[in-house]
Parts: C-alpha cells; structure tokens; sequence
C-alpha cells in the first residue's frame, strides 16, 4: 500500500469514526485527536498481517463502541497519564504480583490490604489470573473459558472495577494478565467450532488428518514434554486435530484471521474500561505460526502487537502492555520495539534473562557470565522499561547461552545441569531448596521450581539452627532482591517475598495443583507474620529483617533520578570474582552499584568504578566514603555509590 492511498483509507475511516462518536464532545475530540496521532501507526501495524479491506472497518465499530462505554473518571485519567506517559519508569514504580487467592481470598478481601500495598511503597499491582478459567485443571488459570467474567470465587466485573478506583486513588495501577495464543476449549468460540460452525472454525488451526501437523512438529519444541507431548489434539468433534501448543485444553488461535484480532480488541477495550492499567500479554511469542520454524517470534507477532498497542493508544492512553516474551537476548527487544517500531510495540517486557544471570552468579560465585550476556542486549527504546524480578509464578528455565558459556572456557549444557542440582540442593554446599521441573528425558537438562528465600537457602539455613549461616543467607537474599531494585525498569516483588515466604508443600493436597510443582513457590500469605512485620514489631527475625531492608532498599531508590527506565544499565564483573558492577549514567548524576555475589570477602579498586573518585556517598546507608585505592566488600554486601 502507498503513503497516498494509506492516507486516504485512514480518513475515510475518520469519517467513519466522526458519524459513529460524533465530535463535539470533550472525550470524542480527545478520541479523534489520538487518531489523528497515531493512526499511521495503527495502520502500519494491520499492514503486516493483514488485508486492509477486511479489517478496517469493523475495528473502526469496535473503537467507536469502547469509546463510547468508556466513562468520564476514566477518560480523565487518560489525560492525566498522557501528560504523564512515563509513570512506569520512574524510580518510585515499584511492582507486586500476587494471587488474588493466595493474597486474601477475593477482591473484597484485596480492597482491606490496599493500605498494606501503599506502605510497602507499591505503585502497580499486577493480580494473576482472574478471568473466568476452564473448570478443573486449567494451567494455573490460563487456560481462560470468559474473557467477560472473572473466577466466580474471586468477584465480579463491577467488583473489578471498584477494586481498580481503590488502588488508583492509592496511587496503584492494576495490571492483569491477557492470554493471547490460545483460549480453553470450553471457551464460546472453540464450543461453536465443535457444532461446526464455520466461522468459528477459522479462529482456530484444525486439519482432518496429521499431514500438516506432522510436518509442522519437525521444528517445533514441546513446551511441556511431560504432560502434555506434542503440540496437536484430536478431537471428536471437531473431526480433526486442533493446534494445542500448551496443553491440550488449551487451542490455540488463528491470528491470521482479522476477525480474531477484531475480537482481542474488543476484549481488550471491556479490560480498560474497568480500569485496567496494564496488560500482561501472555505467550506473545507464539502467536503467528509459520511451517519449517518454531512459530514463534515470527515478524507478523510484532506487527499485531504494534496494531493492538496503537488501538490501545487511541482508546485509552493510560493503559500500557507488558510483553511476556520468555526468549533470548537478540529476540526480546523486538517486543519493546525496533527500527521503525522502536518503541510502537510493548511498553515493557521481562527481563528473563537478568533473572537467570543473578541466580547463575549466586550459584557459581562468577559474575563473568552474567556481563557476557548483558552485554548482547541494546538500549531499549526510552520510552520503554524492563519488567525486572528475581522470582515470578513460573518455573526457573536456565537460559544459559552456549556460545556465551564457550567463550568464558565452559560448557553451557554442563553449566545448566550444575544450576538444576545447586538449586535443588543436591550440589554440595548448596542450602537451595528447589525442586525439579519438566526433566528433558534425552539430555537431562530441567527447570527448577521454589520460592525465592528457598532457593537463596534461608529454609534449610534456618532449619539448621546455624545463625551465621541463617544471617549469611538473608545477605545473600537481600543482595539479590537489592539488583533487582537496581537495575533500572520496574522491580516486581512477588508476593511474600518481602517477608521471605518459603516453599509450600500442601499444594499436592489439591487435586487441580497436585501435578504442577510450580505452586510449591505460590504459597498463600502469611498476614500475622506480614502485619507484624509491616508495624516493625518483628525486631531481627528474618521476616522482620527482609521487610525493613527491603524498605530501605525502595525508599532509595525511589530518590534516586539515576533509575529512570529510560537510562539502561551496564554490567561489569569485577576483578574480584563474584563481584558485580553496575554502572547507571545519568544526567542527574552518575550511580555505581557494587556487589559481592559471594560468601567472601572481595575488594573493588578506584579504576573498576568508572571514573568515581574522592568523596562519595553510598546511598543505600548514607555513608560518606573517601576514596583512596578502593573500597571492600563484605560477603553479600551492597554498595550504591554516587558523587557526593
């Protein structure tokens, strides 16, 4: 398509747009303002996927009409936050993820611990999935039977929505996950593909006998090779095999189809208009399939996600999306946007990788491996900011590069295989406690499941009655959670980290969790032990001590200008093995942070500290140092250090 005719089709669907909201209102001129912005990009994003002509119009209908459900409070705060576009990068961003379940039963129970968030310094509250799932096992809620509904154990819609005008009011933006590779196959669209409905059939991917798939599963991986092989599902009645990427309860579908993009951004448009802040896309990576590839990553996943950014855009500026793109260096950025999508696509993405990196150092007391890898990752766009975390409701797969690991002089499949046994604590002298995930049965490679303070070794320290074995390992805990809030982007905490909840083993007790040790590291929260630590009454216990360092952890960097998202970091080894260097350059000022990732002592010289010399300060204790040869590190210990 031309630049004229492009032109052409977008006002005409200006036009149409002005005949179905009008444009003497505040909110629909505020509307076809946007459009008038961001319209080329919209378009150019449709372009990559799909035939204009069949597309156009009735996203145009879908606009109009979420435009016009949206309601005034709302459309407010759409131009609060577009005067205030970067709220997610500030260093007072601080994340929270929870269950709402786990965290207090339903929304009604979360609106009486809002408070609790506020004090703990919480700007965006990310509550795992809620929308109605399939019944039974259901992927941990992400095998999603409504998209209209919500858990009937956890509230209703209108429930959402007044939960939503609690937290904003307490300055705490609501994210929620959307799933966008698959739906559960009692889902409506998948149920009148079973009565044969042809329209429905093609929102999903289903051949009568196993030619295409069978051609299709010579490239592609299995995502969970132990209960749930291969990626197709007969079905009866469907007479054919469906695309099952996950699980075979979960259909993949056809987003080739613009009818189904259609579909996604009116669901979409319902989410931000109750007050949905953000949207954790879900399995982003896997949506476009191409024969003789893994189907995923494909360019067309980029070109939809522009589309659907841009929508986004237009309807209503103060949501943002999180890209959950669990793939390597050179792929991820493509998700915050490149060349001529740089920044268009998602507003933040997972930073996986830095999350394996903090883990591996810990484990191999190296931080070598962990600035080879940072190393391979570009500036991401400035308008954009890394979703950071140390642990997530996921498994941990260990993503070690393997020509990263050669060029240090080691093997990467051997250096994965000894992170699976040291965080399962079957390396010696490890006190991990994790647990086995999804064993590769060829090359016995595995993910590892547990919480974060019991795979830092605070369950088993604490069981040995050791105490400086116990002390060592909340330094080690708070030293990792310490580079988290660090970095630059958004630090997520998991819920209960902030108290150092360990593993849960009564998860096999429930017959829909039993077979996925992934809960073992969901654990339900522990309000006396959080209350009690919240009101300082905890004294040197180790949730007592994890709360108010952490505390002072974002109470400094909410200060701090240097951790703006829109700065990156980089990240050198120290001479001192184990040692790590983060170097954040700043208009407002220059942030060195140092630290020892070992259970030794180390020592940083002034020539590793990027040219900070004399008299500084390190803001984490409010020390004045002065700089002669350099500066010692104890086990553990964190220095963050800026001119003084």
């Amino acid at each position: 398509m031309s630049q004229r005719e492009q032109s052409e089709q977008i006002a005409a669907a200006r036009e149409v747009l002005v005949e179905l909201i009008g444009s003497r209102s505040r909110g629909a001129q505020d509307l076809l303002d946007r459009w008038d912005r961001w319209a080329p990009d919209l378009f150019a994003g449709l372009v990559g996927a799909y035939n204009m002509d069949h597309v156009v119009q009735p996203l145009v209908e879908v606009l109009a009409a979420s435009h016009k459900a949206r309601d005034a409070e709302l459309q407010q705060r759409d131009r609060e936050r577009v005067l205030n576009a970067d709220w997610f990068q500030r260093p007072d961003a601080i994340g929270y993820v929870c269950y709402t379940d786990l965290f207090d039963k339903n929304l009604a129970g979360l609106n009486n611990r809002v408070d609790y968030l506020k004090g703990l310094g919480v700007s965006y509250l990310h509550l795992m999935p809620i929308l109605k799932p399939r019944p039974g096992a259901n992927d941990g809620g992400y095998a999603v039977m409504d998209y209209r509904t919500l858990r009937e154990d956890l509230g209703t819609m209108s429930e959402l929505k007044n939960t939503a005008k609690s937290l904003h009011k307490a300055g705490i933006s609501l994210t929620l996950d959307l799933v966008l590779n698959h739906v559960a196959l009692e889902h409506e669209w998948a149920v009148k593909a079973q009565n044969g409905d042809p329209k429905y059939r093609d929102y999903f991917y289903i051949y009568p006998d196993r030619h295409m798939p069978d051609q299709f599963e010579q490239s592609l991986p299995e995502v969970f090779p132990d209960f749930a092989p291969g990626n197709f599902t007969w079905d009866d009645r469907l007479n054919g095999w469906v695309w099952t990427t996950f699980n075979s309860y979960q259909w993949d579908v056809n987003w080739s189809n613009p009818n189904v993009f259609c579909e996604f951004a009116d669901i979409i448009g319902n989410l931000a208009n109750h007050g949905v802040d953000c949207l954790r896309l879900d399995a982003i990576a896997f949506i476009w399939k191409r024969l003789g590839t893994n189907c995923q990553n494909q360019d067309e996943v980029h070109s939809i996600t522009e589309a659907l950014r841009m929508f986004v855009r237009i309807l209503s500026p103060s949501l943002i999306f999180k890209a959950e793109a669990i793939v390597g260096p050179s792929q991820v950025g493509a998700y915050l946007g490149e060349g001529h999508r740089s920044g268009k696509v998602s507003d933040m993405a997972y930073h996986n990788s830095l999350m394996v990196q903090i883990w591996s150092a810990i484990a191999s007391k190296d931080a070598r491996l962990m600035e080879l890898s940072m190393s391979r990752f570009q500036a991401v766009p400035t308008n954009t900011a890394w979703g950071i975390y140390l642990r997530c409701h996921d498994d941990i797969g260990w993503a070690i590069d393997d020509s990263d690991a050669g060029r240090l002089g080691f093997s990467g499949h051997d250096h994965r295989m000894f992170l699976a046994d040291y965080f399962t604590g079957k390396f010696y002298g490890s006190d991990a406690k994790g647990v086995d995930f999804q064993t590769d049965a060829v090359s016995g490679e595995r993910r590892t499941s547990g919480s974060a303070a019991s795979l830092a070794g605070i369950e088993v320290a604490q069981a040995s009655g050791d105490t400086a074995r116990l002390q060592r390992a909340v330094d080690r805990y708070i030293c990792a959670y310490s580079m988290i809030f660090g970095f630059g982007g958004l630090p997520l905490i998991y819920m209960g980290d902030e108290i150092g909840l360990f593993n849960d083993e009564s998860y096999v007790n429930d017959q829909a969790k039993a077979e996925d040790n992934r809960w073992l590291h969901r654990p339900s929260m522990n309000w006396e032990v959080a209350n009690a630590a919240a009101a300082g009454e905890l004294g040197h216990s180790v949730s007592g001590q994890i709360r108010s360092r952490m505390e002072r952890l974002i109470g400094t960097r909410k200060r701090l200008d240097a951790l703006h998202a829109s700065v990156s970091t980089q990240v050198r080894s120290g001479r001192g093995l184990g040692v790590a260097i983060f170097d954040r350059k700043h208009p407002a000022g220059n942030l060195i942070q140092l630290y020892n990732l070992s259970d030794g002592n180390r020592y940083v010289n002034t020539d590793e500290l990027g040219g900070l010399h004399g008299e500084v300060i390190d803001q984490l204790t409010g020390q004045h140092i002065w700089l002669n040869e350099g500066i010692a590190l104890a086990p553990y210990e964190v220095r963050w250090l800026t001119k003084a």
